[in-house]
This record gives structure tokens, C-alpha cells and sequence, in this order.
């Protein structure tokens, strides 16, 4: 791989409330679960030596906490948590186009968003199987890029994957 590189952090949201019939889909809250799953991911995040410089979340409340919880533990101010309305429930294109637009200035980014695509994307980038990323899951693609504009299906490294189930490593 070149020495020019972008890293993306590819998390899907943690997991949410359906207690509340009435609300709709993108209002609805985390749950006991994912209010205790996204601090303990976020720790995880944190503790490596890689952390994102920019996080970019769906506006789902669910996918907003997530993202709230995270860029709290890594100590981000608010001009670097960014929401984007095309992460909504986005396909594995659409997510690629919001990648693809992301500033430069950052080398590492975080994406927080939804099930299928997340799963899709991860995959695409990184040549990966992943089955599935559960919630509150996290991909770590290295892609060999000068630009987020350049980035290619199947050129990525997946470096790492991680979810609440699965011990601490």
C-alpha cells in the first residue's frame, strides 16, 4: 500500500428502542443495550493508537446518540461531528458518495449509519466478507487514497472489526 492512506471508521448505530410504536423510525432512541454498548465501543476506539479527526452521522436519533457518545469519549468538539441527511438509511452508493466527499483535511474519518449499507460498504472497500455488522459495530478500512474523491471499491485493508459481543482485544 502507498504511504498516502485514508482510514475509515465504519460504525454502525447502536442499538435502539422499538418500545414506542408512534415514534418514527428515524426518532427512535437508543435502548438499555445500546446505551450501555456505545460507551464501551467508544472506549475501544479511544484506546487505539488511530482515532477518527471527524465523525459523520445519520440523523436517526439512534445513529446521532451513537455518534454523540463516541465523539464525547475521544474528546471532539462539536465542528467535528458532522450530520449528512443521505446517511439515512443509505445504500452501499449512497454511503460511498458521502465518503467520497469528505474533507480532505482529515485522514481519518468515522461514518456512523445503518444496516444494510454499512455491512454493504465495509465490504465493497475492504474485498471483506463480513456477514454482518451488529449494532454498534465497528469496520476499520485503510484505503490507499491522496483524496477521499479517489477512493475505489476493493482497494482497502480491512485492519480491524469489532462489536459489543466480541471480547476486548
Amino acid at each position: 500500500m502507498t504511504e498516502a492512506t485514508k482510514t475509515l471508521f465504519l460504525v454502525r448505530h447502536a442499538k435502539s428502542s422499538r418500545d414506542d410504536p408512534r415514534l418514527a423510525d428515524r426518532d427512535r432512541p437508543l435502548n438499555t443495550r445500546g446505551k450501555r454498548d456505545a460507551p464501551e465501543m467508544a472506549r475501544r476506539v479511544a484506546r487505539r493508537s488511530e482515532r477518527p479527526e471527524v465523525i459523520v452521522t445519520s440523523p436517526a436519533l439512534r445513529a446521532k446518540a451513537t455518534a454523540t457518545v463516541i465523539a464525547d469519549e475521544l474528546r471532539l468538539g462539536s465542528a467535528h461531528l458532522v450530520t449528512k441527511e443521505p446517511l439515512y438509511d443509505a445504500t452501499a452508493d449512497a454511503l460511498l458518495q458521502v465518503i467520497r466527499g469528505l474533507d480532505d483535511r482529515y485522514s481519518r474519518a468515522m461514518i456512523v449509519g445503518h444496516n444494510p449499507g454499512m455491512t454493504e460498504v465495509a465490504n465493497l472497500l475492504a474485498g471483506a466478507s463480513i456477514e454482518n455488522v451488529p449494532t454498534c459495530g465497528i469496520v476499520i478500512v485503510r484505503l490507499a487514497a491522496v483524496s477521499w474523491a479517489g477512493i475505489r471499491v476493493g482497494t482497502g485493508d480491512l485492519v480491524h472489526f469489532d462489536f459489543p459481543k466480541r471480547e476486548p482485544q
